[in-house]
């Protein structure tokens, strides 16, 4: 009799993480509240441990060995490394900075309303046990739980606002400026958070490196012609991540950092996209399914739902508050400010590969990790039916 495969076995996980969301997508019509990539993140979720994992162990056992589980793990990580550096690329300063007052005082109030609501949650649930990771102080947990309450996902955002066809409209390139230098604020902050006093020396030592390398990186690139900078790219991401996971930062951090000092006219940019896209669907399902299997319900299935409610709260109601004071600040017509902060609520994708970095240091727990995982889900789900009747309205005035 034949005995199955470890890459039999892991080819039957790959049927199952493209054809049960795309099936889910396509059948249930979920396009209005839920993308394709945001059903894809419930299934792989659902497909965990807890859920699934619990109600058929055997399903469990047989499908996601240990060997499995790490060739689905290293494949995940390449995905989100490079949609990391992509995000990283994409992102455009120099709007923001001519626009830099608006942009500023918007900025600073979306993200920084929903880190102090965030903070405050999190102080709550450190009067609990079981949310706090085994390695994380106190002031990491509550600024970390508070940044990813403030988080917002901009390569999501340019999908949505492309769905909602406003991408390219003045209202669309605002939210953009806005969502781009949060982006910035949120590495900056995870940075800090990662700080690793006895490893201060490495870090150090890594951004000095970073530095030096960059100049010739950039110099490196700007004489070579574009067929060889992809490869070129792919090589400096592997050296970023792995220097900035070395010296005790994140592999993630690094990948951004690979991104953010590569110019977007090196490429056509039409190439960029579908890179984008093409990472986005042969590769990022697999990310998706890997952080289902990170889920746990060791607190109690009610409680991570309390929990995740909570911080949903704390999140939408910090964005909005946020985004309204900027309003009344910037005085802004009627509508804007109620349109602006729903689409801003777009979380999935950056949160969780924010919500991975923190369990991967242990500065949250499972069970935390799972509560921010189901508020990303909720709010990300709440922005298209939220945003598209303001956004009728104010087309309609």
């Amino acid at each position: 009799m034949h005995a199955i495969t470890t890459m039999e076995v892991f080819l039957i996980a790959m049927a199952i993480i493209f054809c049960v969301p795309f099936l889910i997508w396509r059948f249930g019509r979920t396009d209005y509240f839920a993308p394709l990539v945001v059903v894809q993140i419930i299934t792989g979720i659902v497909l965990g441990p807890g859920i699934l994992g619990a109600a058929f162990p055997g399903y469990y056992a047989f499908v996601f060995t240990p060997d499995v589980v790490t060739i689905l793990n290293g494949l995940g990580a390449w995905a989100v490394m490079l949609f990391v550096l992509i995000a990283g690329i994409e992102l455009d300063l120099s709007k923001a900075w001519s626009n830099r007052r608006e942009s500023g005082i918007t900025a600073g109030l979306a993200l920084g309303v929903p880190l102090v609501f965030g903070a405050l949650a999190a102080i709550g649930l450190l009067r609990f046990p079981g949310w706090i990771g085994a390695e994380g102080a106190n002031w990491q947990f509550i600024v970390g739980v508070g940044m990813a309450c403030a988080v917002t996902a901009l390569p999501i955002l340019i999908l949505l606002m492309e769905k909602l066809d406003i991408l390219r409209q003045p209202v669309g390139q605002r939210i953009l400026r806005y969502a781009s230098l949060d982006d910035i604020a949120i590495w900056g902050v995870l940075a800090l958070v990662l700080v690793d006093w006895e490893r201060i020396g490495r870090q150090v030592g890594f951004l000095l490196a970073f530095a030096v390398a960059c100049v010739l990186f950039r110099r490196l690139m700007r004489a070579i012609p574009e067929r060889d900078r992809w490869y070129v790219m792919l090589i400096w991401l592997a050296v970023c991540a792995f220097g900035a996971d070395w010296s005790g930062l994140h592999f993630m951090v690094g990948a951004f950092l690979a991104g953010v000092v590569i110019d977007a006219d090196w490429f056509d940019q039409a190439d960029m996209d579908r890179l984008r896209h093409n990472v986005l669907l042969v590769m990022m399902p697999v990310f998706f399914l890997s952080t289902g299997l990170r889920t746990e319900w060791s607190v109690g299935g009610a409680t991570v739902f309390i929990a995740a409610i909570v911080l949903l709260v704390a999140s939408v109601a910090g964005k909005l508050a946020g985004v309204h004071m900027a309003g009344r600040i910037l005085k802004w017509k009627p509508g804007e400010a109620s349109l602006i902060g729903w689409l801003l609520q777009t979380k999935a994708l950056i949160m969780i590969i924010f919500a991975n970095i923190l369990l991967d240091k242990a500065i949250i727990s499972s069970a935390t990790f799972t509560a921010l995982l189901l508020m990303a889900v909720m709010s990300t789900m709440l922005t298209i039916p939220m945003a598209t009747p303001r956004l009728r309205k104010m087309v309609g005035r």
